[in-house]
């Protein structure tokens, strides 16, 4: 955990880390930020995470706009620790539409110059770790979310990430 932090720090996100967090077939860590105003009049007034996805339909329904909460969270980006280069694409791809995406690769990895032109092309972050923690920004992911727009599935998914966050409340106090 302590290498996606320092991850995290090399990419400029300053936020929380949520590990774990599996969508869309792919396993990452988010980063995310609390929306410390919206925590609070959401905690006052008794409205915590909205878990239930099929809630969200009505989203949809334009006379059901103000029944839906506004988000307590940003997502600033996801991590996706690989191995090597060649699965960061894979790792990334569907992710892509939801927040911007970097790669934590060991150290040691050798650079393709072709390989990580293709990971710049389509926004893909790449950050080597090592051991010792020194992470150095290897190509900067680029947020492509208003390219594909908002979605219910990327709503929902805020509210998991709030939920995973109040499970720490720590992490919410004068964030």
């Amino acid at each position: 955990m302590q290498q996606l932090q320092h991850a995290a720090r090399a990419l400029g996100w300053h936020g929380h880390l949520i590990p774990d967090v599996e969508v869309l077939g792919a396993k990452f860590t988010a980063v995310v930020r609390i929306r410390q105003d919206v925590h609070r009049w959401r905690s006052h007034h008794g409205w915590g995470p909205e878990l239930n996805p099929s809630w969200f339909r009505s989203w949809a329904e334009p006379s059901e706009h103000d029944h839906v909460p506004v988000p307590a969270v940003d997502l600033l980006g996801a991590l996706v620790p690989v191995a090597h280069p060649r699965f960061a694409l894979r790792a990334c791809g569907t992710l892509l539409t939801l927040a911007p995406c970097a790669v934590v690769l060991p150290s040691q990895q050798p650079y393709r110059p072709l390989r990580m032109l293709e990971l710049d092309y389509y926004g893909v972050g790449a950050v080597n770790v090592a051991e010792n923690g020194l992470a150095e920004l290897v190509i900067a992911p680029e947020d492509r979310t208003a390219e594909f727009g908002s979605s219910l599935f990327g709503r929902w998914l805020l509210e998991v990430l709030y939920s995973r966050l109040l499970e720490h409340p720590q992490l919410t106090e004068n964030a």
